[in-house]
């Protein structure tokens, strides 16, 4: 069990039983019968030092439903310290057992657990793990690591990250609710450091792997800059260059004429390439930077989210003209 701080207002003690009446136990709960025979839960007390505000809302939300439903609500708040705690109780309905009353509890305070965790503690522990592991990073540079980390974990398994995160929501809710079987009482940054070290390795890893994006971002923004240099200082050495997808999938170049634009004759820029250094998109814009036209026009590329097109308009800029209907778009 997580060690606690010393629990106010009796919130994280076993509730004592009423002089000559006999205490039952049940699971991780403590409830007293009275003299209808009804029994009396303990409920369930949740502590935090973040989000206090928000917890309470949740679970004042949560109550009303289950009232609204016909049980018997009390929520009741006291502080400790730094934490907050808040406790949770469903009275006796005269229909439902104890045990009923239990489970019914459990899982609705494990559903809203496991609802704040996910979408609002997340974040403070992306943020933390940033501050601390990459302090050396302006505050703008975090904030975009975060976003990198927050898209790795939401990026519909095209990631390792992505791809634990669907089974890690089952497992939490599966560990909550085994917890709160055992224990009536939880600080909720206890048990993430404690009983959910899968689910903060699976956000290490998301940020690691968000700083390598943001790195990578980075250089290629300083690449893009100095190609955009090199065109800038560079006279124009022909006036208009086509650029096109063919029915292969291969770009290729056009000159004024519409004569297409052999690429071996620029010897100077593959010369000291081997075969598994070339790659045809590099020397592709490596020639549109040594010709340095006054205008592309590109065909039939409007919606074209290629490296190589991306990298064409950020280098070009007001260069570039979309062209959608002409006889290289038809391919005539």
């Amino acid at each position: 069990m997580l060690g606690l701080p010393a629990a106010p207002c009796g919130l994280l003690s076993r509730p004592a039983a009423a002089p000559g009446l006999p205490v039952y136990r049940s699971g991780g709960y403590t409830y007293t019968k009275n003299r209808e025979g009804q029994g009396k839960m303990a409920g369930i007390s949740i502590g935090t030092a973040r989000h206090t505000s928000l917890i309470k809302a949740c679970l004042g939300r949560e109550m009303k439903i289950m009232e609204k439903e016909g049980l018997k609500i009390r929520l009741r708040e006291c502080s400790s310290g730094k934490y907050t705690f808040f406790s949770c109780q469903v009275l006796p309905d005269g229909q439902k057992s104890g045990e009923e009353l239990e489970r019914i509890l459990r899982c609705r305070m494990a559903r809203v657990l496991s609802d704040l965790i996910l979408n609002h503690w997340q974040g403070l522990l992306l943020k933390d793990m940033i501050r601390e592991n990459y302090y050396y990073f302006d505050e703008e540079e975090k904030r975009s690591i975060l976003r990198y980390a927050k898209n790795r974990l939401g990026g519909g398994g095209r990631s390792s990250c992505a791809a634990r995160y669907p089974a890690l929501r089952q497992k939490i809710m599966g560990k909550l609710l085994d917890f709160l079987s055992h224990h009536n009482q939880l600080v909720v940054e206890g048990f993430i450091r404690f009983r959910l070290k899968e689910y903060v390795e699976v956000l290490e890893e998301a940020v690691e792997r968000a700083v390598d994006d943001f790195l990578l971002e980075k250089e290629y923004r300083e690449f893009i800059r100095l190609l955009r240099y090199f065109v800038e200082i560079q006279e124009p050495r022909v006036n208009l260059v086509h650029l096109l997808r063919e029915g292969s999938g291969a770009f290729r170049l056009y000159d004024e004429s519409r004569r297409p634009i052999r690429l071996d004759c620029f010897e100077g820029l593959l010369y000291n390439l081997s075969a598994e250094e070339l790659n045809y998109d590099d020397v592709l814009i490596s020639v549109l930077i040594t010709l340095a036209p006054r205008q592309i026009t590109v065909h039939r590329l409007a919606h074209d989210k290629s490296t190589l097109v991306q990298t064409v308009r950020q280098v070009f800029g007001e260069r570039v003209r979309e062209c959608l209907d002409c006889p290289l778009c038809r391919g005539e």
